[in-house]
């Protein structure tokens, strides 16, 4: 049986077809781990060699090499001669001698496989690597041994494994058939993130309400709730810079009616709450609690507009955390004075992003010009924190149009920007706002320039950071090579 690769056999050094050992060398680059075990005195003749293949394991071709070494039984021994940066060596070992459990992975399934049926998620005992459970230890009539010889720079090391190879003798294996079980392909539920650190800042409510449906459809962890499947992600704060009705053919493309978001906005400021409602947002700020929260937030900032106390709270602890139904989502507003203009925070419990964010926040609107009126401001930023921000699975065909929509944008960073220059000894990079330098960095390597910036969190957009990371790199080429630098 002569040794013929499922996968990456464009990436696998083939030494001696008929060979029955592999070379695994992890993350250090095959031909200088070969040439350093030629040196050695090993054969590696494409005739007489008893090593059949080397190749890297980086991790994630963990799956593609289990397939191989199953297509191949004749490979009996694997010897692990390279730099191990990311434990791929102790999660070849485990499978073999710990075996699989069960894993829930949240951001992707498998598809069904023709024979196969549908496969699920394993994890290798004791490691972090996931795999699929088509590929399990009991598989595998005769594991292959596997050695480690590390590092090859030791002469030691190298007699060790010079010795191991004089001495191997090769077995036939228990069973001369090659088993191929095809790889799964994988459906991606949603992009790994922290589901707790999304922050969405724009202009206006409906671009920052469709960057919103974006990070959910993208980011959304799949739940599941009493109501049914959810995507939802936790604590997103979404920042509307300038506040202002969306124009109406634009609500219309999206399925909302502006008569309705209208007759919303007056609603939310009546204080009643009819016989058939358990609760009204308007009730709650304004009667419920016999004391007008909007009214009594608006005398504070009238008798001191940096008063930190214009605080309102819609959830009643007596009630809500006992009662079967009616429960408010909007459970608090804070109004605070910032740079002469009244800014609101408001904090949903839960909130349904696809049907009613835009509606809550129309709502938003009409209490903070009211707040803004009675007090003597004019309206600022609306920060919204969903605390539970969901979608409805049986709706994702309709969030995934919204966000299709999404497309590049220019924005400045609030933080400022760079201007780069290059002397005879370093790169110097100023960070500025406006017409003031804020700090300066020097310093002729990249690498260190890019851990100051990032220790003193100069930089808070991702473009902005990418761009920076490519200026200093320029920067750094053109300082070692001597040659002017022009940041672009």
């Amino acid at each position: 049986m002569t040794f013929s690769p499922l996968h990456f056999g464009d990436r696998l050094e083939v030494i001696n077809p008929a060979g029955t050992m592999g070379i695994v060398t992890l993350w250090s680059r095959v031909d200088h781990v070969l040439r350093v075990v030629r040196d050695a005195g090993i054969d590696l003749s494409s005739k007489t060699s008893p090593v059949a293949a080397a190749g890297t394991l980086y991790g994630n071709g963990l799956r593609e090499m289990l397939r191989n070494l199953l297509h191949n039984p004749q490979i009996d021994t694997l010897i692990v001669c390279g730099r191990d940066r990311s434990g791929s060596l102790e999660e070849l070992t485990a499978f073999f001698e710990r075996g699989v459990e069960p894993y829930d992975n949240p951001h992707a399934r498998y598809e069904p496989v023709e024979g196969f049926g549908t496969p699920s998620c394993v994890r290798i005992r004791g490691t972090s690597r996931i795999l699929d459970d088509l590929v399990t230890p009991a598989l595998f009539r005769r594991p292959p041994t596997i050695v480690s010889f590390w590092p090859l720079q030791d002469p030691d090391v190298r007699d060790e494994l010079r010795s191991f190879v004089a001495g191997y003798r090769p077995s036939p294996p228990p069973t001369p058939e090659r088993i191929v079980v095809p790889l799964p392909r994988v459906r991606i539920t949603s992009f790994p993130c922290n589901p707790r650190e999304h922050t969405i800042r724009a202009g206006d409510p409906l671009t920052a309400w469709k960057d919103l449906i974006f990070t959910l459809h993208r980011f959304g962890v799949p739940v599941r709730l009493a109501k049914g499947e959810r995507r939802e992600l936790q604590n997103v704060k979404v920042i509307v810079e300038e506040p202002r009705e969306i124009p109406e053919e634009d609500l219309v493309r999206w399925g909302y009616d502006p008569v309705h978001l209208r007759r919303y906005q007056e609603a939310i400021l009546e204080g009643t709450c009819s016989e058939d409602e358990t609760y009204s947002y308007g009730h709650r700020l304004r009667t419920y609690f016999g004391v007008d929260g909007l009214e009594e937030a608006a005398r504070r900032l009238r008798e001191d507009p940096e008063d930190r106390k214009a605080y309102v709270v819609l959830w009643d602890p007596r009630r809500d955390l006992q009662a079967a139904q009616g429960h408010p989502c909007l459970v608090s507003l804070f109004f605070r004075r910032f740079q002469e203009r009244l800014t609101l925070t408001a904090v949903f419990r839960t909130h349904n992003a696809l049907d009613a964010w835009l509606v809550n926040f129309y709502g938003l609107l009409a209490i903070q010009r009211h707040v803004a009126s009675a007090c003597g401001m004019d309206p600022g930023a609306v920060t919204v924190v969903s605390q539970s921000i969901s979608v409805d699975t049986t709706q994702m065909d309709r969030a995934a149009f919204i966000a299709a929509e999404r497309s590049f944008r220019y924005r400045e960073d609030p933080m400022g920007y760079f201007r780069i220059t290059v002397d005879e000894e370093a790169i110097v990079v100023e960070h500025r706002q406006g017409d003031f330098t804020l700090h300066t960095y020097r310093h002729p390597k990249s690498s260190r320039l890019q851990h100051e910036i990032a220790r003193d969190c100069a930089v808070s957009d991702i473009n902005h950071a990418l761009y920076l990371g490519r200026q200093l790199a320029r920067a750094e080429a053109c300082l070692r090579e001597g040659k002017p630098f022009v940041q672009e």
